[in-house]
């Protein structure tokens, strides 16, 4: 009689595959205050001003078609945004939120043993889709929060499939040019892939800031991924996209998930691309906000670094009763939730959300009152 050893072997239960239980999950900005019920919530980037009127009309609209199956190939959402950008639509891909992108890119061209690389204190989905695929994270030094090119090349190697870059980048903040960007794309062997995750562009303003498309335009290993959550302030609806060569695109395709933009999400998304007012309108609140901020923080003794995003990172000292920890705390305890970022290795340093005028003099105010302590 042969005993079939497969059974006598097996685990007790399922068990994840090698990698999976080392992975520690991704950990979203608090929302709630102890004592508040509505808290000021400054910990996610999220559009302060909300959305445009328009996406919200368009998602009313929208419900009462919630027993269709959405567009899988999202015909209209495409068309719009290739007319708004100038793009190809057959070059687009969309995603729910960036995030999956960075996901279904991880799964199509990394294997195990494979590796990507990102900054230091890059955003943390890049590494989160890379490890479920069982390859290698990189990480190159951001001497002063800043990308290093040279720092990034150095880590490249014959088993780097994908670079990942965000530009601004989350959670600092801060920014690479135009000259930069493509340095780093010279550098890069054509089989790798260059994703720019431009999450943050439009408030980006800085004189030698460059949005990335024509250099996907150009080239055959470059993807520039945007969204909607930010500038449009649909974060709720997770709507991602991304531009990049046709071959990358199809290769994609075949695994994307055929419904994964949902039918109101959709709707929202056109009819946002369609309101250059609101756009605008949250454009100037942070160009207004985001250099008094670092004013006036700086006035009372804090460092804050360059920013390009919706945000700005904010040094505290290490010394005890004025480090980060105790800022978080006691901005808390007087309602107002921020990013603490020990999970970056970044504890000595919050990230607050740029908000309307209220919120960011009451933000300055408490931490004064701090700092004084």
């Amino acid at each position: 009689m042969t005993v079939d050893t497969r059974v006598a072997d097996a685990p007790a239960r399922p068990t994840p595959k090698p990698g999976i239980l080392d992975i520690s999950p991704y950990v979203g900005g608090k929302s709630k205050a102890a004592g508040f019920e509505h808290p000021l919530k400054l910990s996610s980037n999220e559009n302060v001003l909300g959305c445009s009127p328009l996406a919200t009309a368009a998602f009313h609209e929208a419900s009462k078609l919630l027993n269709v199956y959405p567009d899988q190939y999202q015909a209209v959402l495409r068309e719009a945004v290739a007319t708004k950008f100038g793009l190809e639509p057959e070059r687009l891909i969309f995603g729910c939120g960036s995030d999956e992108l960075f996901y279904l890119l991880s799964m199509v061209y990394l294997q195990p043993g494979d590796n990507i690389v990102q900054a230091e204190f890059g955003f943390s989905a890049y590494r989160l889709a890379a490890r479920a695929c069982q390859a290698e994270v990189r990480y190159a030094p951001e001497p002063n929060l800043v990308v290093d090119v040279d720092q990034m090349l150095a880590q490249v190697d014959e088993r780097t499939r994908i670079v990942f870059l965000g530009n601004p980048d989350n959670p600092t903040g801060t920014w690479i040019g135009g000259d930069a960007v493509r340095r780093l794309h010279e550098g890069l062997r054509p089989d790798v892939i260059l994703v720019l995750d431009h999450a943050y562009t439009e408030f980006a303003t800085a004189a030698d800031y460059d949005d990335g498309i024509e250099l996907a335009r150009t080239s055959q290993n470059v993807v520039v991924t945007r969204t909607f959550s930010k500038i449009h302030g649909l974060a709720g609806l997770r709507v991602g996209w991304g531009y990049a060569p046709q071959a990358i695109v199809a290769a994609v395709d075949r695994i994307r998930p055929p419904f994964n933009v949902n039918v109101p999400a959709q709707a929202a998304a056109v009819a946002a691309l369609g309101d250059d007012e609101f756009v605008a309108r949250s454009v100037a609140l942070i160009e207004t906000w985001r250099p008094w901020l670092v004013q006036q923080l700086g006035g009372i003794g804090l460092e804050v670094a360059p920013s390009q995003a919706n945000f700005i990172l904010v040094r505290f000292p290490k010394t005890a009763g004025k480090t980060a920890a105790e800022a978080e705390a006691f901005l808390a305890e007087r309602g107002v939730i921020v990013r603490g970022l020990a999970n970056y290795g970044l504890g000595d340093r919050l990230r607050i959300t740029i908000g309307l005028e209220e919120h960011n003099r009451r933000v300055v105010d408490i931490l004064a009152d701090f700092m004084r302590a």
